[in-house]
């Protein structure tokens, strides 16, 4: 027997390695270049939002207000509608997308979201009964919603976690779209029991909407992705054994039962962070995943997730507040018109698919 025949496997080895390498390294390559367009459009979107429309800013004028000059009207249309509902539904969007991102690779389900699941719905539930109980308003309802939020996901883990399996995809999705119902019955029963006035507010809060926008809510939510997306990008890399089977993945000296736990209770305080401070803006966590997904052709990187959701609300924003000429739309809205069609693609997909 020749040597090239002993040594064909070693080669074989080889080049199947090298192969391997190629295609890691084409993906990485596209992820980069995904990423970098989606900050391009991000910036480009927060840039029609800020300087156009009907009070237009040009560029000279708005760095000068950023320069701390003042511009009588150009200065507080800025300040206080444009610049920080632009930065509000940005963060806002990087959170829902990364928690939307989270969801569906812990449940492997292209309709597992926050929003679709009852998350939203019991942050929603929480800040409404901090307006009704306790008279709660701006920031002081984060607690409220955040805490609504964790009810909810408690309740779903409840039902849904067997005792040897650790969470189950099918039952903690029936298990979510009861919450959500529940949540969408207690936020009407108490919206009915609010004044005028405050009815008025919490219906449009729970829509979702950036007309609150303000530094201290952009300060919050800044604080909460500074915490909370290392986690979200370290637990979305950890997952990745998981979806070998948990038997492959304890053998690889993966942990799959607690990293699914630890995901989804990240991807819930990521949801409600940014219900807390904007609503429960309907689909952006949903839409994500597979808009970075068909950008990426193939499997979606969590940061490419989370600069979907991000355009996503600001794009939606810009629209909520330019359709009509003389009307701002809840950004909600926007995203629900869209979502509501888009959420039917995935379905005939998954149909077509299965």
């Amino acid at each position: 027997m020749s040597a090239a025949v002993l040594d064909r496997p070693a080669d074989e080895v080889a080049d199947t390695e090298e192969v391997i390498r190629r295609l890691a390294a084409t993906r990485r390559n596209r992820t980069l270049l995904v990423v970098l367009g989606l900050v391009f459009a991000l910036l480009a979107a927060m840039a029609v939002r800020v300087l156009l429309g009907r009070y237009t800013v040009t560029v000279p004028d708005f760095l000068a207000i950023l320069g701390g000059a003042t511009i009588p009207g150009a200065t507080f249309v800025v300040m206080e509608d444009k610049l920080p509902r632009a930065v509000l539904g940005a963060l806002a969007g990087l959170a829902f997308g990364a928690s939307g991102a989270l969801f569906r690779r812990v449940l492997g389900n292209p309709l597992a979201s926050p929003d679709i699941l009852g998350i939203s719905h019991g942050a929603s539930a929480g800040a409404v009964a901090g307006m009704a109980f306790w008279g709660l308003r701006g920031v002081a309802i984060i607690p409220a919603a955040l805490l609504g939020s964790a009810v909810a996901l408690a309740i779903v883990l409840s039902a849904s976690a067997g005792r040897h399996t650790g969470i189950v995809g099918q039952r903690f999705l029936l298990g979510g779209v009861a919450v959500a119902a529940l949540g969408t019955a207690v936020v009407t029963q108490l919206i009915a029991r609010l004044p005028l006035a405050g009815a008025q507010e919490a219906a449009v809060w729970t829509v979702g909407s950036l007309s609150g926008a303000s530094g201290q809510r952009i300060v919050w939510l800044t604080v909460a992705l500074v915490f909370l997306l290392p986690l979200a990008l370290w637990l979305h890399s950890a997952l990745r054994p998981a979806e070998l089977g948990p038997e492959l993945a304890v053998g690889l000296g993966s942990r799959p039962v607690p990293t699914r736990a630890g995901a989804l209770g990240v991807g819930t305080l990521l949801a409600a962070a940014a219900t807390a401070v904007a609503g429960p803006l309907a689909f952006v966590a949903l839409l994500s995943t597979p808009i970075a997904t068909a950008l990426g052709r193939g499997r979606p990187h969590i940061v490419a997730a989370a600069l979907t959701g991000a355009v996503i609300v600001v794009v939606a924003d810009i629209v909520a507040s330019e359709a009509l000429a003389t009307v701002d739309l809840p950004t909600g809205v926007v995203t629900g018109a869209l979502g509501a069609p888009a959420m039917l693609w995935i379905l005939l997909r998954s149909r077509k698919v299965a």
